[in-house]
């Protein structure tokens, strides 16, 4: 029965440096362990980010994130910039993370292909 299993198309593997067209494969594919986490600002986050995206601005890693994410989940950061991510990724593979991939492009990258959005309501309330 496993010899069936591995038959089966798989979605991408987590890598280090991820392209967007990557993260939304493993979207489509309704895999749940992952986490896609913006490091930018919460006043751009609530903005816009990805849909699903969790806010844990820079100045934050890691410490919001050994509070609450699991060391062998896969995680996505993404940034306005790739040195953000960049950044991210390095106090999070510091902090005992494997599994974390640099969104490449960022948010940027994310809208001009046209991938889903959302904004924080509170980001209108002023």
């Amino acid at each position: 029965m496993d010899a069936f299993f591995s038959l089966l198309p798989r979605p991408p593997a987590l890598r280090s440096k991820s392209r967007v067209y990557d993260l939304k494969a493993r979207l489509d594919w309704g895999e749940p362990a992952l986490t896609i986490i913006d490091v930018r600002d919460r006043n751009q986050f609530n903005l816009s980010h990805i849909t699903g995206a969790i806010s844990m601005p820079l100045p934050e890693l890691p410490a919001r994130t050994l509070n609450s994410l699991e060391f062998d989940r896969d995680l996505y950061i993404y940034g306005d910039i790739d040195e953000e991510a960049a950044e991210a990724a390095a106090k999070l593979r510091a902090a005992g993370y494997r599994q974390v991939s640099e969104l490449r492009g960022g948010l940027p990258a994310w809208k001009a292909v046209g991938y889903p959005i959302e904004a924080t309501l509170t980001a209108f309330q002023r």
